[in-house]
């Protein structure tokens, strides 16, 4: 017995030691308001708006603006992600309000609220991969054309799964004022699209707004809730996350490869993250993390 205690002394000071070690790598990619991220949500925003007269006064063709709002519909999530964890600024300091502008904002374009993402994000790292809690974890899939199926499948009318199911967590978390967000944001949606069309640009809004945004819930879905998860089996600080090597590289993977250091410290700006990652690299393969062949 006393050899056993020895070793489970021995073992929890290793452990002790490792998580010191992790954590003072964390804290040097801390502080500081990410000004790209910043610069990226806004200016984003500002182009989507920008291509709807450019397209509707035929000074940019449909098929450049179809083009370019797609790529601002993707690109529109991951500066509110930052918002979403306070990385621009906390509660009670100067830049709050800018963290709480590029938040609501940016995830315009996908229809999406800001407040609906949050909950919904932070749920979601607090019970990542368990079935009945984390609100992403309807996005399982056995493989990347699954995944797009599934995510189609999820946005069906009758659906309660993907972000149809965000109501039912919402409700859970006793949040049902937030709910109302989520029904305000499809009533203008579909209330634009409709106007749209009723004044002869039905294609237009088609192609400048429901298509762009149907396109980028997919891509946002696999890259974000599913490659980094996968196969979601997994749960626990250093099982439930992979990092993992992307055939279209870490800027078109929208920076998820290292997805794994955002769940361990998720106040770590996107951009820092791959410094992060390389940094913690040996600390994360003694923790028996799944870093696949990154």
């Amino acid at each position: 017995m006393a050899a056993l205690n020895e070793l489970t002394s021995v073992a929890a000071e290793a452990n002790r030691q490792l998580a010191q070690r992790e954590h003072a790598i964390a804290r040097k990619y801390l502080g500081g308001v990410p000004w790209f991220a910043v610069a990226w949500g806004l200016g984003n925003f500002a182009i989507w708006l920008a291509v709807w007269p450019l397209v509707l006064l035929d000074i940019l063709p449909l098929w450049a603006g179809f083009l370019i709002a797609t790529v601002n519909v993707i690109l529109c999530y991951l500066p509110s992600h930052e918002a979403q964890h306070d990385i621009i600024g906390r509660p009670g300091t100067r830049w709050r309000w800018l963290n709480e502008l590029v938040g609501h904002l940016s995830t315009v374009p996908l229809v999406l609220p800001y407040r609906v993402a949050k909950l919904t994000h932070l749920a979601h790292h607090r019970h990542t991969n368990h079935p009945e809690r984390d609100p992403d974890y309807s996005m399982r899939a056995n493989g990347p054309i699954h995944m797009i199926w599934v995510s189609l499948k999820n946005r069906q009318p009758r659906s309660n799964r993907g972000l149809r199911g965000y109501k039912d967590a919402l409700i859970r978390m006793g949040r049902e004022d937030v709910v109302r967000d989520g029904l305000i944001y499809q009533v203008v949606f579909y209330g634009i699209l409709c106007a749209c069309a009723w004044a002869g640009f039905g294609i237009e809004a088609l192609l400048l707004w429901w298509l762009p945004r149907h396109i980028a819930t997919a891509y946002v879905q696999f890259f974000l809730s599913w490659a980094p998860h996968h196969p979601a089996k997994a749960v626990g600080r250093y099982r439930n996350t992979r990092a993992w090597r992307s055939a279209f590289g870490n800027i078109a993977s929208m920076g998820m490869q290292y997805h794994i250091v955002h769940h361990l410290h998720p106040a770590i700006p996107l951009t820092r993250t791959p410094a992060a990652y390389r940094e913690l690299r040996p600390i994360l393969e003694e923790r028996g993390c799944d870093l696949g062949d990154l």
